[in-house]
């Protein structure tokens, strides 16, 4: 039956190289996944003809329509660009379909969801031409769990050509849901995607910000039967970043390029490149549970491969960190050799060195350096990566921005024996601030340095591009304990959207794990605290505790945030809804961890069955909340696949446990 349903597959991609332009008109171009669950439907329709619904984006121009498992989930995606010279969105002529390939590979990755994937799709490059003769591609894959689609132009050309707009938009299922965030106004500290999430609103509600809705955006149809999660990735220097607008226009959210403040008014927005020109993937990825968003590794399936050859000093892991504890603490070589002392202690492989270590006192960063190569630590070292594009004055700044400089420091940080850097604010989208990012990644691999940024972009699948890339923030995340009072009471909900969400489409640094209150006091529990290391997924992995506070854990969690690893073969989605509570299941070799949250001020009971452990005898260690929010309770016994887990989630609680195999 699968065999069946592949060779229909290929068959019809393969029949895609017979279309004409009056067949292309008035039959549709479908491209359909290799498992044929997935469909996209590509229409260039007749203006004048039956269906015409004046709609001016379905009437006269390209477009496509979305369907899994035989029903519609994006009715409606208008397609075309704009660059500069030519236009390519109304009065389209189609050329031909193919050559159609199948794409069938498999990656490893050093960082994510899992550690083999695969990236297997059907292709089919449709080629069409302008009134005036122009050539567009129209490159479509269909995977088993989505669909992609980019924009090319084929002809060459050694002049800079700019593309002002797309006509690429997209209309969410009737009276379906959507969960996303507003895309930030242009400020010192923004854009850098750390709005909170709407919960569970009405598809083609406008964005409360006029900049509109960043991605991704997740939604479902009215009957929760399909979901979907809208983003972007395969994104290099040769374009910008994008969003969506703030309004569906008849019922479509429009591809929209970057503010022109951004990055203080630094760069242009609109981007430019030679010909050939590709623009990165329109990724949409599907399922008929939110369960398929959460495992789906689509966002690296459709990015380039690898180009670092060695990857033997790349090495994800465990940090302490000092600056969300004591925001003084970078500049103080006393302070930081606690936290290096307790790096040391609980096994961690690093510790960051914040802002503004250049003005150390009580020693000097050689001091601290020599100190953590005694205890066995690794230091990771933070700079602000402006530069013109921002006016923050934290330092180290001007040495992230110029490639000599750059270059210079890193081989520096090299001879240092220096692990690792968190690249910070850099408050744009514009093509001039992804080739910095691209920059700062292909220099930090020249020197062996891994990559953290932060004040940043959405992950766009560099993280296989780019392995030494660690993590990124682009998330409101633990640090605005510090100086958001909103947070208090948004962090509960909010952590239950971001593995649906944010962290869907790539690693995210939240800095979690914090049970002293900071500023703000914290409603979640202990135990919820204690499974953001596990629900959120970020190949450094930063504690933003103070140090006595991991010390005088009890021995359950203590022992436990001692070998929580960063590194998963694995990652299953055991049962949620987002913005009410998620369970997750993730495995480090033989031995699988469970996380699970409740975001709502209410008990939830859950029953977890263990299938995932196959034939496996293992002893099961569960940490959960005691009789108040802010104490532990923990028990250990022998499970099999045979076994549940009957958990009673507090409000704003959570969960861990462990399984550890004896045969």
């Amino acid at each position: 039956m699968v065999l069946d349903t592949v060779k229909k597959a290929a068959v019809v991609a393969l029949a895609t190289l017979c279309i004409t332009q009056a067949g292309f008109s008035q039959a549709p171009l479908d491209v359909r996944s290799p498992d044929g669950r997935t469909l996209i439907r590509v229409r260039l329709p007749d203006p004048t003809g039956p269906g015409a619904t004046g709609d001016r984006s379905s009437k006269t121009g390209l477009y496509a329509e979305v369907e899994y498992d035989g029903k519609t989930v994006v009715p409606h995606v208008s397609l075309g660009i704009t660059r500069k010279d030519q236009a390519f969105v109304d009065d389209l002529k189609f050329l031909q379909a193919g050559p159609a390939r199948t794409i069938d590979e498999t990656y490893t990755m050093l960082t994510g969801k899992r550690r083999l994937c695969r990236n297997h799709a059907n292709e089919v490059p449709l080629v069409f031409e302008n009134s005036r003769g122009a050539k567009l591609e129209l490159i479509v894959r269909a995977y088993s769990d989505g669909i992609a689609f980019r924009y090319r132009f084929p002809e060459s050309s050694g002049e800079k050509h700019i593309v002002t707009s797309e006509a690429t938009g997209f209309r969410l299922p009737p009276e379906g849901k959507m969960w996303a965030h507003p895309y930030d106004r242009p400020s010192k500290y923004t854009p850098a995607y750390e709005t909170y999430y709407v919960n569970g609103v009405a598809a083609g509600t406008a964005s409360p910000l006029e900049s509109g809705w960043a991605f991704p955006v997740l939604f479902c149809t009215a009957d929760r039967s399909r979901w979907a999660l809208l983003t972007e990735a395969g994104l290099d220097s040769s374009y910008c970043g994008c969003h969506l607008t703030q309004k569906a226009v008849d019922g479509v959210y429009h591809i929209q390029f970057p503010n022109e403040a951004e990055g203080n008014h630094v760069g242009w927005v609109e981007p430019s490149s030679t010909l050939p020109w590709a623009t990165p993937w329109r990724v949409i990825i599907l399922g008929d549970s939110v369960g398929d968003i959460v495992e789906s590794t689509l966002v690296t399936d459709v990015s380039p491969a690898s180009v670092v050859k060695d990857t033997s000093w790349i090495k994800p892991g465990r940090a302490s960190w000092s600056w969300l504890f004591d925001h003084d603490s970078p500049q103080d070589c006393t302070k930081l050799k606690a936290w290096v002392d307790l790096a040391a202690q609980m096994g961690w492989e690093y510790s960051l060195v914040d802002a503004n270590w250049t003005q150390m006192k009580n020693g000097t960063i050689h001091d601290l350096l020599a100190y953590a190569k005694s205890r066995g630590v690794g230091l990771l070292f933070w700079y602000n990566s402006g530069g013109p594009h921002n006016s923050v004055s934290e330092k180290p700044r001007g040495l992230m921005d110029d490639r000599d400089i750059r270059r210079e420091e890193f081989r520096l940080l090299k001879k240092w024996g220096v692990k690792g850097v968190k690249v910070d604010f850099f408050q744009s989208d514009k093509q001039n601030l992804i080739q910095l990012y691209q920059d700062i990644l292909k220099d930090a691999a020249g020197a062996q340095i891994m990559v953290n940024f932060h004040g940043c972009t959405l992950p766009r699948g560099w993280s296989r591009t780019y392995p030494h890339l660690m993590s990124m923030e682009a998330v409101r995340g633990e640090e605005c304990y510090s100086f958001d009072k909103q947070f208090t009471t948004e962090a509960p909900i909010h952590n239950v959207i971001l593995p649906f969400t944010r962290n869907a489409v790539g690693p995210m640094d939240y800095t979690p794990v914090m049970f002293a209150d900071n500023v703000y006091r914290h409603l979640t529990t202990y135990s919820h605290e204690l499974a953001l290391s596990i629900v959120f997924e970020s190949g450094w992995l930063h504690f933003a505790d103070g140090v006595q506070q991991y010390l005088d854990l009890p021995e359950a969690p203590k022992e436990f945030l001692k070998h929580v690893p960063t590194i998963w073969d694995e990652t299953r989605f055991l049962a949620g809804e987002p913005g009410q509570f998620i369970v997750l299941a993730r495995r480090n070799g033989n031995q699988w961890y469970l996380g699970g949250l409740n975001g709502e001020n209410a008990g939830r009971d859950i029953d977890v069955p263990f299938p995932f452990l196959g034939q496996s005898r293992c002893t099961m260690t569960v940490i959960e909340d005691g009789k108040t929010p802010r104490t532990f309770t923990s028990a250990t016994e022998a499970v099999t696949a045979q076994d549940h887990l009957e958990v009673r989630l507090q409000p704003y609680g959570g969960f861990v446990a462990t399984f550890t195999p004896t045969r």
